[in-house]
């Protein structure tokens, strides 16, 4: 790893322990807590396809005629990780994207799915963010957190794109979420086998073999260019602040329905 990204890291740690550390895990014990964690967290998981494939747009060419677009060491790290995000395979072996495999997860866990479904379905038709928060009766604590990766993708600025996509999404699920999901999974395997799934290879494939990639990927974008390490880093900083506004939303709705409950 690069001295620049080192000095990322380093900034962000104090943030990635709020996360690692965040007080929604503490409130998180039954299925029913899970099921409102993954309503608002699908958002999220969402957004990371987005933020995927508007690097791969920037930095392959994705129209026709072909011509050859940027460093080729570049194409190549972005479309690596393409095919394992949006073409991976779930406990059967069938192709998903991980967007399918986490709404496969929400079936099977009984979460409501329509939030979600047609947020999807009304940007689909529409194009506009806001009338789809509207429709969908999108959580606010998730309308928050597309919004600021939506605010980096319309700053057509590649490398801080890559750099909240490596720097603002790796490794952030604590062991204890893991133990949280294993004991649930003891008592109701057939609830919660596909996101024990899902979590699994998020570590596997997201946390090992891409973060590597991406790291040489935003390496490779930021180049010796000390302004581009700089807003690289203030990114990173305000995607993880979203994160834990984003988690701090999904505590208030459990704590809310343990009351309602």
């Amino acid at each position: 790893m690069n001295e620049n990204s080192e000095k990322i890291k380093k900034a962000i740690e104090p943030l990635r322990q709020q996360i690692i550390n965040h007080k929604v895990y503490s409130v998180m014990n039954d299925l029913d807590d899970l099921k409102v964690f993954m309503q608002h967290h699908v958002f999220a998981v969402w957004d990371f396809m987005s933020l995927l494939k508007s690097l791969q747009n920037n930095l392959t060419c994705t129209s026709v005629p072909w011509f050859p677009k940027g460093s080729a060491d570049t194409r190549y790290l972005i479309n690596e990780i393409v095919v394992g995000e949006e073409s991976d395979v779930d406990s059967f072996g069938n192709r998903k994207s991980h967007f399918e495999l986490y709404l496969d997860a929400m079936h099977q866990c009984g979460a409501n799915t329509s939030q979600i479904e047609k947020f999807v379905s009304v940007l689909q038709e529409t194009g506009d963010l806001k009338s789809s928060y509207l429709i969908s009766e999108t959580p606010e604590a998730a309308q928050q957190f597309v919004d600021f990766t939506f605010d980096i993708i319309g700053s057509k600025k590649d490398y801080l794109q890559a750099a909240i996509f490596t720097f603002g999404r790796e490794d952030l699920i604590p062991g204890m979420f893991h133990a949280i999901i294993n004991d649930i999974h003891e008592s109701l395997p057939e609830r919660v086998s596909n996101f024990k799934y899902y979590l699994e290879r998020h570590i596997e494939v997201d946390g090992d073999h891409h973060s590597h990639l991406a790291l040489e990927m935003t390496a490779n974008l930021c180049g010796d260019n000390e302004a581009f390490w700089q807003e690289a880093e203030e990114a990173t900083i305000l995607s993880l602040q979203k994160r834990i506004e984003l988690w701090d939303g999904v505590y208030d709705a459990i704590v809310s329905q343990k009351v309602l409950g």
